[in-house]
This record gives structure tokens, sequence and C-alpha cells, in this order.
């Protein structure tokens, strides 16, 4: 398995990064999930597919693609287990599908992109523990 602290570190030399709808630039832009490829890369070398171009609205319409996308590479975990260096998957409703990922740095932190603000390390909060939908684990290389 990937190092639970290199994903970490990893993760938080993102921080400071602006946000940018699609992009995946470490300093540069990233979203969310641009965040997450960005790690990907740093940490496992070449992504194992690249997302469709999406609109800021995808999942309020769509299947639950991040969540199967997620389960394509990533190894899932019950959310009791998330640790350090897991990603995190988070829905505003309960009947709309996954629209945020973020990658956990320790049991109550996480480091995320978030429209409107640059990438950061926050307090992983009971709100967010409410909104956490799915958990997933790098694979081993």
């Amino acid at each position: 398995m990937s190092s639970p602290s290199l994903i970490v570190a990893t993760a938080r030399s993102w921080i400071g990064t602006p946000y940018r709808h699609q992009a995946s630039l470490k300093g540069i832009g990233c979203d969310c999930l641009g965040l997450l490829r960005g790690v990907w890369r740093e940490v496992m070398g070449t992504e194992p597919e690249l997302p469709p171009p999406y609109s800021a609205d995808w999942a309020e319409a769509g299947a639950d693609s991040l969540v199967l996308a997620a389960r394509r590479h990533l190894r899932e975990i019950a959310l009791h287990d998330v640790a350090d260096g897991d990603v995190l998957l988070f829905r505003w409703r309960g009947h709309c599908p996954a629209k945020h990922c973020a990658i956990a740095t320790s049991p109550d932190t996480m480091v995320h992109a978030h429209d409107g603000a640059c990438v950061t390390e926050v307090a992983f909060r009971p709100w967010w523990r409410r909104h956490l939908a799915c958990a997933f684990r790098f694979p081993a290389r």
C-alpha cells in the first residue's frame, strides 16, 4: 500500500493552490477532484483514467460517477476505519450523488479544494462527518 504519510505530505503540499474548476496543477489551480488526481500522480504515477469534461452541477443530474470511479481505482473501506491518507467522498443530500472529495490528514483534519477558496486543511467536524458518503484507501503499488 502507498505510505499514508507520503499521501498526507503530498496533499499538504497542494495547500494554497487556487480553486479552478476541472484543473489539476499544483500551485496553479485545482478543484477537489483535481487535488485527488494530482496527489495520485505524485504518489502512484500515471492516472488510471482521465475524467471527462464536467460542469459545476454535474452531480445533480447524473449517476454516482465519483463513487463508481473511486471503486474502480481505490479500495473501499468502512467509514469508521478512516485513517490518515484516505480519500473521503461527500454527499450534500442523502439522495444525491457524491460530489466532493478530500484527503484525510489525521483523525480530525482533511485537505480539500472548495469553490471560492484555495486548497486548505480544515477540521473534519461533525457537519462533514454527517455528509461523508464513502471512504477509500489508495491501492498497493
